[in-house]
């Protein structure tokens, strides 16, 4: 991506943090962004811990990133659930046959995943997680690479602590399963993949400036709809 077109992204990232009322619209828009920014991303995600020490899975591009986080926490290990608990940088450059990660490696290979970056960040008072940046080739990320997806990973440090008195990252966590519908929904009407899918709903949602997950709803409730 060219200077200017990273400017003018930033500049939208920018925007929706000052109109964050729509917070799961604003964090899918960040982890769409850091796809469309660094060049070997195909997936990411955000984990955020909660008051009970289980980790939960925010604004995932597509199922890929869903399901290598979901990997992690089962596992409790990996690098987004050592970003989220512990280190504030972890980077992996061949997933497949790193020795720190035994079990999520081989489970990452399965997914098509070689490379992964992991960003922790913080959000006083008490909200932690990572910017989880997945790669389908091995040794993906650079300096610049890192540099980039710190920005991003404080843009989402910014919005939660925004939000930090949890009623709107708790509709969040609720509103995912039904993004996940829709995006599903789309997938078949359309023949669009889970990028292009979720990439749909997130215009839908800027250009008619509703929530993601009330465009969401709406095309769960007219599909529902047209099968009665």
């Amino acid at each position: 991506m060219e200077l200017p077109e990273f400017a003018d992204l930033m500049t939208t990232v920018a925007e929706s943090l000052r109109q964050s009322d729509d917070l799961d619209g604003t964090l899918a828009l960040i982890t769409a962004s850091v796809v469309e920014t660094i060049a070997g991303v195909t997936h990411a995600s955000i984990s955020v811990t909660s008051k009970n020490g289980t980790i939960q899975t925010l604004a995932p591009t597509d199922e890929v990133a869903h399901l290598a986080d979901q990997t992690q926490y089962e596992l409790h290990e990996g690098p987004c659930v050592e970003a989220a608990l512990n280190a504030e940088l972890v980077q992996v450059d061949e997933l497949g046959s790193d020795s720190r990660w035994p079990q999520y490696g081989p489970r990452a290979a399965e997914l098509g995943l070689r490379s992964q970056l992991s960003f922790q960040f913080r959000a006083e008072p008490n909200v932690r997680g990572a910017l989880n940046l997945y790669a389908d080739e091995p040794a993906a990320f650079g300096p610049e690479d890192r540099y980039i997806g710190a920005m991003f990973a404080n843009c989402v440090a910014v919005l939660l602590g925004w939000n930090r008195q949890g009623v709107s990252l708790s509709r969040a966590l609720e509103s995912r399963g039904q993004i996940g519908t829709a995006v599903g929904i789309l997938m078949e009407r359309y023949r669009l993949d889970q990028h292009r899918a979720f990439a749909f709903l997130v215009r839908s949602s800027q250009t008619e400036n509703v929530k993601l997950r009330e465009v969401a709803a709406a095309i769960v409730t007219q599909t529902a709809a047209k099968a009665a």
